[in-house]
Parts: structure tokens; sequence; C-alpha cells
């Protein structure tokens, strides 16, 4: 019960709050949707560490969600990076052309949905597109994670991504424009599974098996809510248990 007080009162501050319950955990949104903070990185650029670094200090912070996608295409310059993936490639690609771009580049950062260059400062109040907040509970039970995602009436259409993330990896750097560097990682996106769109008055019920852990790197579960159409997020939730 007092989890549940708990729970109630962090979201009418509009905290996402967790609770916690014998065999199972719970995050549910609050009232006011965390800035999404997006890092399009990689190992093998020689001005990403900086960014990197930056974004390792929004560890904490209840009112950002920071994600680290390493992309693949710098790994033709002599250094692999083990933490790239085809789709935060992909997902970068995807998030320039929502905004009319044909170009992408490293590091860059998005700040719901849009480029912004005057990092490491973060926007006072970051815009969002003018529509209903969905309503977001993630529940962990063992091995899977089950979202809730709350019927909005309306036209709209809603999509949705889950991203697995840890903290606490490094690289030390053998080949590349970071030879002789060791890299240090927080907010990595280990796993990025999309959900299809689908119609915001239907609601949505979704699971997620979750992949082995790795005891050594503090593990993160996400859900991001976004318009379908202009792939801007609308409400995101972390689940830490």
């Amino acid at each position: 019960m007092q989890a549940l007080v708990i729970a109630a009162i962090l979201g009418s501050v509009g905290i996402a709050a967790t609770a916690q319950a014998a065999g199972q955990c719970r995050a549910a949104s609050g009232a006011t949707p965390p800035t999404v903070v997006e890092l399009y990185t990689s190992e093998g650029c020689s001005s990403c560490p900086p960014a990197d670094k930056w974004l390792s200090t929004l560890k904490g912070r209840d009112d950002v969600l920071a994600l680290a996608f390493h992309v693949n295409y710098w790994d033709r310059l002599g250094w692999t990076d083990r933490y790239a993936t085809p789709e935060g490639t992909q997902r970068q690609r995807d998030q320039a052309r929502h905004s009319g771009s044909t170009q992408v580049y490293t590091p860059q950062v998005l700040v719901n949905g849009r480029d912004w260059r005057s990092w490491p400062r973060l926007p006072a109040a970051a815009s969002r597109a003018a529509t209903s907040t969905p309503s977001v509970v993630l529940t962990r039970e063992g091995q899977t994670v089950t979202a809730q995602v709350g019927a909005t009436p309306g036209a709209a259409r809603w999509a949705a991504y889950w991203a697995v993330l840890e903290d606490g990896h490094q690289s030390a750097v053998k080949a590349g424009e970071n030879m002789g560097e060791t890299l240090r990682h927080d907010h990595v996106v280990r796993l990025l599974r999309p959900l299809s769109p689908w119609a915001a008055s239907a609601g949505l019920r979704a699971d997620l098996a979750l992949p082995a852990a790795d005891a050594s790197h503090p593990r993160r579960v996400a859900l991001v809510i976004v318009d379908a159409d202009s792939g801007a997020p609308l409400q995101a939730v972390t689940l830490g248990c």
C-alpha cells in the first residue's frame, strides 16, 4: 500500500514513478513527459568523446531520458565500434528523413526529435507536438516487460520503440581516429525494438522479452511513444528494476 501511495504522489508532480513488489516492478508515466535526448555517436569519430562525456552527466535525472545510439558507418575508418548496431544507424536516417534532411553526422544530438547543436546546454522548455499525452504503465515480471498504453480519444496515430540501456561501458581503442584513447559510455542502447503504429483511441498492450543481463553494467528498459507521422516523442517511461 505504501508503494502505491508513493507512486500516486510522484505521478501527480509529473515524475515517472517506480514501485516494487515481490517478483514484480512497475513504472508509470507522470503528467509531464521527460525530455528525450538522443545522441548518435561512434568510437571511430574523433569529435564524439566530448559528447559521450556530456551525455554521462545526465545520469540520475528524472526529467530527461538520455539514449546513446552508436552508429556503424564510421567502422570503415579502421576501428569497429562494438556498440554500434544497424538498427541505431537506421533510426538516425529515419529521424533525418522526418526532418526533411538527407544528411547524418556524428556527434548528433536530437532533443525531442529535433536537431540540437547547442549542447551541452539543453533547452529550458523543449517544444512538443500539440496533442494529448499518452499514459503508460510498464510492468516487469521475470524476463518480460509489459507496456499498457492508455486509449486517448482522437484521430492521432502513435508508434513506439523499446530501448534497453546499459551504463558503465568502456573501450580501449586501438585503431582509427581515437587510437590510444579509453572511451567510456553510459545510456548505451543495446537493444532497439520498434512497435508498429496504432490508433491512439484504441490503446496498446505490448510485451518485450529481455535479453540476458550483464550484472557488471546497470540496465534500464525504456518505452518511448512517438507521433507516427512526425516521429516526435510524446511520452517516455523508464523501468530501472
